[in-house]
């Protein structure tokens, strides 16, 4: 069995950073990729980065490129998600996910592993 852990989240002014943490622990895979999905209030959840975690390729969604930066640590088995020049609209639960794959997945059901959430909420 696969665990997924997310931490960092908080309440931030606009403008403010933030940097969310994923630790992955169990099975382990040889090539797999891990992403980040959010979910505001009434929206579905939506893609936000991903990264693969043998090649290093990484993939944003078009309203956090530039803004966020995913990356990873190996010796600690974590995904990090630095978010700078964050907005109202960045007001969401992130979930960090994993799954197996030698791509980097942009789609929810894809992703066979999930954590269980932390709060972003920025005032504007």
């Amino acid at each position: 069995q696969v665990q997924v852990v997310e931490s960092g989240g908080g309440s931030v002014q606009a403008g403010d950073s933030l940097r969310l943490s994923c630790a992955v622990s169990g099975r382990t895979f040889s090539s797999y990729a891990m992403g980040w999905f959010r979910q505001a209030p009434g929206k579905e959840r939506e893609f936000v980065a991903a990264i693969n975690w043998s090649t290093g390729i990484r993939s944003y969604a078009a309203s956090v490129q530039g803004r966020f930066t995913i990356s990873r640590d190996n010796a600690k088995n974590t995904v990090y998600l630095q978010m700078n020049s964050l907005k109202s609209e960045d007001t969401a639960v992130y979930y960090c996910a994993m799954t197996p794959s030698v791509m980097v997945p942009r789609t929810e059901g894809d992703y066979n592993y999930w954590g269980q959430g932390t709060q972003v909420t920025v005032s504007s």
